[in-house]
């Protein structure tokens, strides 16, 4: 896996991946930036969110849960001196769909925490990872 990052001018930079994707990161005003683009550390929670909710929807399909959503609200604390890594995550997933099983998607949730998700597992190094769940009903 590849990526490369291009200064764009004052403390902005544009990321392509392999993918060919391209996103702009953008630092706050307060830093120099002009607020054009999401922040780097922004984007490790996102992309942190994204692992585990593409996990957590996959391992539900593949137990015949009949889910219609899937929303991952991350909430992390950063350390106050350099480097600011994450101390604490908290991964809240609201979970929508019929008859849902609390015991399934409790289970895919620790699947993904414990043995799928490379990006929370790596950040699980750093920071205490936390989790849990509510399932919203749907008709």
């Amino acid at each position: 896996m590849k990526a490369k990052i291009k200064w764009t001018g004052d403390v902005s930079f544009e990321g392509t991946a392999d993918s060919g994707h391209t996103l702009v990161m953008d630092g706050a005003p307060d830093a120099g930036g002009r607020n054009k683009g999401a922040r780097p550390m922004e984007l490790v929670l996102i992309g942190t969110g994204g692992c585990t909710a593409f996990d957590v929807m996959h391992i539900l399909r593949k137990s015949r849960q009949e889910v219609s959503g899937c929303v991952a609200e991350v909430e992390a604390k950063r350390a106050e001196t350099d480097p600011k890594v994450f101390t604490n995550i908290h991964i809240h997933f609201v979970i929508t769909g019929k008859n849902l099983d609390p015991k399934k998607v409790q289970h895919a949730i620790e699947l993904s925490a414990t043995k799928y998700c490379s990006a929370s597992i790596m950040l699980a190094k750093t920071a205490k990872v936390t989790h849990d769940f509510d399932i919203v009903e749907s008709e």
